[in-house]
């Protein structure tokens, strides 16, 4: 079985850049599947365009634009496309990187569709400073770096936790419910007492119901922004805002940049 040595994806290199055993590099995918191999070091893959589908011994996990996806070095998988064009970005570790952060190998286990809105964030906060590349980009790559970690560090302990058996249903509602969310509607759906789910919610997610619920909008609304034909207000609506100066505001609170300044930067890039 082949082995993808550092930097290698199947697909066309676009662009890449490497920070002290830390590699970041976007590939336009064109095989309609690739053949079974695994990789040199762990990465990550940030779906950027298109729908893609990354399947292991275990599972099958469809990879539609904004979906956020890991694979260990020791994981053999494939990987096919599912629509005309696509493209994605990767965030490939070095092990001797992780060693000399102090970051053990066991905090990256298997190989998974990351869920959680935060990592997705820190994510596109990445892929921003990989396109714009200025005199500030080194170190804010190095501080993003060291944030996934942390925040992959959070989610193993919280995935270690024995939950009950509503917060998985309660995860399901949050990531794939298209509905207008309220409290109300999660508990009706659960059977749980709203204020119970207010209560829990932060110990199970990692932060307040409605820090994850404003985050998991950001997260779907990070690709439909990559495509300069979606109008912001299209956006806005599609990912459960209530206007156009929602959607900003809340997107500026997480980025410290309004949607037009951020979407002109990542266009003049692109």
């Amino acid at each position: 079985m082949k082995i993808s040595t550092k930097g290698k994806y199947y697909g066309n290199l676009n662009s890449e850049r490497a920070f002290n055993g830390i590699l970041l590099t976007k590939y336009d995918y064109h095989e309609d599947r690739t053949p079974w191999h695994y990789h040199e070091n762990p990465y990550f893959m940030y779906v950027l365009d298109g729908n893609m589908k990354d399947c292991n011994k275990k599972v099958k996990s469809l990879c539609p634009a904004g979906s956020l996806m890991f694979n260990n070095w020791q994981e053999a998988h494939y990987g096919s496309k599912h629509s005309t064009e696509a493209s994605g970005f990767h965030l490939e570790f070095e092990r001797k990187w992780l060693k000399e952060n102090g970051i053990p190998l066991n905090l990256l286990e298997g190989s998974q569709l990351i869920e959680n809105p935060k990592l997705h964030l820190l994510f596109a906060k990445l892929y921003h400073e990989f396109l714009i590349s200025d005199n500030c980009s080194d170190v804010s790559v190095e501080v993003l770096l060291l944030q996934i970690c942390e925040a992959l560090s959070n989610l193993k302990e919280i995935n270690s936790q024995k939950n009950p058996n509503w917060v998985d249903g309660l995860k399901e509602l949050l990531h794939y419910d298209t509905s207008t969310l309220s409290l109300d509607y999660l508990s009706n759906e659960l059977k749980v007492h709203p204020v119970h789910i207010s209560r829990a919610a932060s110990k199970h997610l990692s932060m307040s119901l409605g820090e994850y619920m404003r985050q998991h909008k950001i997260k779907k609304a990070i690709p439909l922004l990559l495509n300069s034909n979606n109008s912001l207000t299209e956006i806005a609506y599609q990912t459960g805002f209530s206007d156009q100066s929602h959607f900003n505001r809340v997107f500026k609170s997480i980025f410290n940049i309004s949607l037009s300044t951020y979407r002109k930067k990542i266009n003049e890039n692109l």
